[in-house]
Formats: C-alpha cells, sequence, structure tokens
C-alpha cells in the first residue's frame, strides 16, 4: 500500500486491522490492568460525563502537538489502549492512526454504548 492510500485509509469509515471491543469487555480489561480506556472527545463534551476510570485525551491533541498524549503513549507499555468517543467514529480514526505506530489498540465505540451496559459514568475531577 503506498503511504496515500496509508493516509487515507485512516480517514476511512471502515476500523481496517483494528478490533472492536464491547463495553462489558472493556470494563474487565481495565478492572484486569491489561487495558487503559481513552475518552478521544473534546474537553467541551468531557461535561456531560466520562466512563469511570477513562483517561481524557483529545483526539485534537494527538493529531496535533501531542503535548498530552506522548507522555502518555510511553506510560502505556504493554497495555492494550481502547478508545471511545460520542459516536464511534473518532476513536476508529483515533485507533487507525496509533495501530499504524505500532501500538496495541481497540476501538471501544461510544460513551452511549458504555451508558447502555450499565457502566459507571462520572464528571471529570477537574470539574467536580
Amino acid at each position: 500500500m503506498n503511504l496515500l492510500n496509508s493516509f487515507l485509509s485512516m480517514f476511512s469509515p471502515s476500523d481496517s486491522g483494528v478490533r472492536r471491543v464491547e463495553p462489558a469487555e472493556t470494563a474487565q480489561l481495565v478492572r484486569d490492568k491489561k487495558a487503559v480506556l481513552v475518552d478521544v472527545r473534546e474537553p467541551a463534551e468531557w461535561a456531560g460525563g466520562v466512563a469511570q476510570k477513562a483517561v481524557l485525551l483529545p483526539l485534537s491533541d494527538l493529531t496535533g502537538p501531542r503535548w498530552q498524549w506522548q507522555p502518555f503513549l510511553k506510560q502505556v507499555g504493554d497495555r492494550e489502549i481502547i478508545l471511545y468517543c460520542h459516536s464511534g467514529s473518532r476513536c476508529g480514526m483515533a485507533a487507525r492512526m496509533l495501530v499504524a505506530e505500532g501500538y496495541k489498540v481497540a476501538n471501544g465505540g461510544s460513551l452511549r454504548a458504555w451508558h447502555r451496559a450499565g457502566l459507571p459514568v462520572c464528571r471529570p475531577k477537574h470539574l467536580r
């Protein structure tokens, strides 16, 4: 695959090569310390609540300067990074980018799915 096709595939709706994970499995992997859950929504969206135990790292920082993402990626080790967002689209794009960089990543879908599964949601600490 040439460089242009590789770049364009990051923005395609397909999650090519990215595993999808249901909320219950995500919660178990996080409890077992085998994965880290990351909310890639933007800070203004976090005020409505975030999945408990989620690390808040906006997509705009991943695609931009990586001031927040860079230290996180250095510390994640061999744990899987499970991403979620509002609808599942942005986390799919972020997952494809990180997989291309060699990270073990899964698409956790949406916060709505987390809610539907009855899993805990909280207000971010900085907004309490």
